[in-house]
């Protein structure tokens, strides 16, 4: 029964994210239409800070993400924060040469030098939050975030002043390819209907990140901005002017 409430779940995530890019660029298009009183529609971007837990490296990556939220106001302060990142890469930075054994990595049996190695995992990452706006704008949230992941690899670099050395070694089979977790965070939203939110918040993954390797969890931070799609006061006055319209014409009739 889990094996097959893992498979449909897969398929929900795939489905929601094997579209998301189109649905960014239609919701970019006809953000004035889904931006309401009670519902809000933006563009979320910013950087996050990977680590791989049970590591000998505890370098954390860096990276930015990109991708597109909704955030619905269910009754006063409360609202569900929600939305799918189509760009976002974790993983972890300065692995070790244990490191590279542990995960079975070619990289292991080479003599590279001097570089860095990094696990860089590519992932779909949707989160479903509550939230709760005080009165002074700010806000708490919190809740769970669901993660695919659609490549991965073992990267070493290496630069000095002449020449840069870029080697990869794609390994997503080795990787879980879904990670489920608990995520909060905190942020403040500027004032006026056009403002933009910008927040932080953490993610702790409970799947293992490699497959047979216990402890390997995701730890990630969040920086993060969203900037409402349509929800100026000139959109405003078009839905206005168009309901007027639409009045008139019926009326007419």
């Amino acid at each position: 029964m889990n094996r097959v409430l893992r498979h449909i779940f897969l398929l929900l995530i795939l489905f929601t994210t094997l579209t998301a890019q189109s649905q960014v660029l239609i919701s970019l298009i006809l953000g004035d239409k889904l931006n309401s009183e009670k519902l809000e529609f933006g563009v979320e971007g910013g950087g996050n800070f990977s680590h791989i837990t049970n590591m000998d490296s505890k370098k954390y990556m860096s990276d930015w993400n990109l991708g597109f939220y909704f955030v619905f106001q269910l009754k006063g302060p409360w609202y569900i924060n929600t939305g799918v990142l189509v760009k976002a890469k974790t993983g972890s930075g300065n692995l070790t040469h244990d490191d590279l054994k542990t995960i079975g990595s070619a990289f292991a049996d080479t003599a590279m030098g001097q570089g860095d190695y990094y696990q860089k995992v590519n992932t779909f990452i949707v989160p479903m939050m509550m939230r709760y706006m005080f009165q002074n704008r700010f806000y708490v949230e919190g809740g769970i975030q669901a993660s695919l992941r659609y490549n991965a690899w073992v990267e070493y670099k290496y630069t000095d002043e002449d020449k840069t050395v870029l080697l990869k070694e794609y390994n997503k089979d080795k990787i879980n390819p879904i990670d489920v977790g608990p995520t909060a965070g905190l942020g403040y939203r500027f004032p006026g209907r056009t403002g933009m939110t910008v927040g932080f918040k953490y993610y702790y993954g409970l799947v293992n990140v490699y497959k047979g390797i216990s402890g390997t969890k995701n730890s990630v931070f969040y920086l993060k901005a969203n900037i409402p799609i349509g929800a100026g006061e000139k959109a405003q006055l078009k839905r206005e002017k168009k309901a007027k319209e639409r009045a008139a014409k019926k009326a007419a009739q």
